[in-house]
């Protein structure tokens, strides 16, 4: 489909939007008791509940609008500002827990960690992901900045030269097999993912004639930085703070598992060859054209027109037509999927019939 109008302002404002995440965190940051899982209940209730009710929208941008997209300077500076936001919060987490602000392991003090983790998995490996994908350095830079924040540096390698490549064969480690367990799924993927990141330098490494760990082995390089950094925590503050920014980076690793999980569960390219497997298409990720979680996620839902041009950036992606289609949002599928047998359930006859037609 292509749009006639949605106006300019529009079309660049709404993902202003995004930053209602960053601001239910900084509630929850400032409430105390239960207003601490403000950002929690905001992101896993509330949207869900609402992108029930919303209609998703499949509408494209015109050939003209593109070009005028694809010159306008706001969407990048908005994803540049989400890089400071994302450092001024980890910051602020680190600051007001040294100073004893909430007691460890109680209440509030879960209701912070997991409102960290929430913003290190929509900001920092998000975003992250968005900006990786960038060909010039300074964006490359700020996705490895915002991948520190949240522990898991070797997505940059991994996903981007792994992943894209493996996508929906038994040798991605992000792809969900038929009636995996999310919980299963999740371990497995966390370890093959960080082997794979490691496997996939080494090998370019030794294309160049050098040893695994030669100084530009990139993988040992962010590695060290975020855990040093993690070091550096511990010793200026104390461990229960280290610990903090641990879990709340696991916290965010996990819910980038979950989105890994339902964006192509079940999905199977066909092997033409001993080492060859068809092309990437459509019908190999799944998809949601629901307004909110395109818009908190900067279009990350419209995920086969990224696997298919993984260098455009977000505000261009399209809508793909033959793509199989989530029932509702993100928010919504991440929270079905932690019931495994409602999520098979309603996941796979859809994904049965996809399988039949290709």
């Amino acid at each position: 489909m292509t749009s006639r109008t949605p106006t300019r302002s529009w079309r660049s404002l709404k993902y202003v939007m995004a930053l209602t995440v960053p601001l239910s965190v900084w509630i929850s940051f400032q409430g105390e008791g239960a207003w601490t899982y403000t950002a929690l209940i905001y992101t896993f209730i509330l949207l869900p509940a609402l992108e029930l009710i919303l209609s998703p929208n499949a509408v494209n941008l015109s050939a003209l609008q593109k070009e005028v997209v694809s010159k306008d300077f706001f969407y990048d500076a908005l994803l540049w500002s989400l890089v400071l936001v994302q450092w001024g919060f980890l910051i602020y987490f680190i600051w007001s827990l040294s100073n004893g602000s909430r007691v460890f392991g109680s209440f509030e003090w879960w209701g912070i960690v997991l409102s960290m983790g929430l913003i290190c998995s929509i900001l920092g490996i998000n975003i992250g992901h968005e900006l990786g994908h960038r060909t010039d350095r300074f964006s490359q830079f700020l996705a490895k900045a915002l991948l520190v924040t949240s522990l898991y540096t070797h997505f940059f390698i991994e996903h981007n030269r792994g992943h894209h490549r493996n996508v929906a064969t038994p040798e991605d480690p992000a792809t969900a097999r038929k009636s995996e367990w999310m919980q299963v799924f999740y371990f497995r993927a966390v370890v093959m993912a960080w082997w794979s990141g490691w496997k996939l330098e080494a090998q370019r490494l030794r294309r160049q004639g050098h040893s695994v760990f030669h100084w530009s082995n990139e993988f040992i390089q962010l590695q060290l930085i975020q855990w040093s950094l993690l070091a550096a925590v511990v010793y200026f503050t104390g461990w229960e703070v280290g610990v903090a920014w641990f879990i709340a980076g696991m916290f965010g690793g996990f819910l980038l598992e979950v989105v890994n999980y339902i964006e192509h569960y079940g999905l199977q390219r066909k092997k033409e060859s001993e080492h060859r497997y068809e092309r990437v298409q459509p019908h190999h990720s799944w998809n949601s054209d629901h307004i909110l979680g395109r818009i908190m996620l900067f279009e990350l839902t419209r995920h086969s027109d990224h696997h298919h041009q993984p260098h455009k950036p977000y505000p261009l992606l399209d809508s793909v037509g033959n793509a199989p289609q989530l029932p509702t949002g993100y928010p919504g599928m991440m929270v079905l999927c932690l019931i495994p047998p409602l999520f098979f359930a309603i996941m796979n006859p859809r994904l049965e019939l996809l399988l039949s037609e290709n």
